[in-house]
């Protein structure tokens, strides 16, 4: 839908359905998103420093999968009624602003409920990632010196460099929007709303695009993987020559 906007350079179909129907699927996949990586970052630490924990099928159940469902539950079902059900003035939007400018309808007419969705729906989720990921970090170094192990850096570099990845990325792409949304809430301004339009909340998508690159990038060997299937492909097609 962003892609077609920005080759149109206007919103097509123009309609108060298809703008609901954008933002609802934009905002949940979002809140999903950054739910259940925050949600991940927690059990982390469980998966870590108690694993056994997970070996009792119950716990496995209530500690692992039905905060994941929550995570997935809870933002469908809350941008349902934010959006969805919530009753919009036609008149508000805007068919020549991307997502139809979405600081409309709930985000413009109930100011308690537009603070409650970027408090909860999206900060706290990214603050949440940062926190769990630097103190695993923490954790980790502090359990290996108070068992007076020498710490493995070469071991760790690979969590080290994830965690820390992931954190970064999550703070420089989401820090700008949630702070230019809040203050947009408390003291609107036109100046600020072009800019949050026109390049700030641009920077959320690029969660979408590097965060698979970088856990790839991350796995163990996987460098070496493709260099192997690279190498295997190139020797395939000089092997195979087409014949006149």
């Amino acid at each position: 839908m962003a892609i077609n906007f920005l080759r149109l350079k206007n919103i097509s179909p123009a309609s108060g359905t298809y703008c609901k129907t954008w933002m609802y699927v934009e905002f949940t996949l979002e809140a999903i998103n950054n739910f259940l990586v925050a949600m991940i970052s927690i059990q982390r630490h469980t998966l870590v420093f108690r694993p056994n924990l997970f070996y009792i099928r119950l716990k496995l159940y209530l500690l692992y999968y039905l905060p994941l469902l929550f995570c997935i539950i809870y933002p469908t079902v809350f941008y349902m009624g934010a959006v969805v059900f919530y009753p919009c003035d036609e008149g508000q939007w805007n068919f020549t602003l991307n997502m139809c400018g979405d600081t409309i309808c709930f985000l413009s007419n109930n100011e308690i409920l537009a603070m409650y969705d970027w408090i909860v729906n999206s900060s706290l989720p990214i603050f949440i990632i940062m926190l769990a990921n630097i103190l695993l970090i923490i954790r980790v170094i502090k359990q290996k010196s108070r068992r007076q192990k020498a710490l493995s850096w070469s071991k760790q570099r690979r969590m080290t460099l994830q965690l820390v990845g992931v954190s970064s990325l999550y703070l420089l792409t989401w820090l700008p929007t949630i702070i230019s949304s809040i203050i947009q809430q408390i003291t609107p301004s036109n100046y600020l709303y072009e800019v949050q339009e026109d390049f700030i909340s641009d920077l959320t998508y690029l969660v979408c695009l590097l965060l698979p690159w970088m856990s790839l990038g991350l796995l163990p060997d996987f460098h070496k993987w493709m260099l192997r299937r690279y190498r295997h492909l190139t020797t395939w097609q000089n092997t195979i020559r087409p014949t006149i």
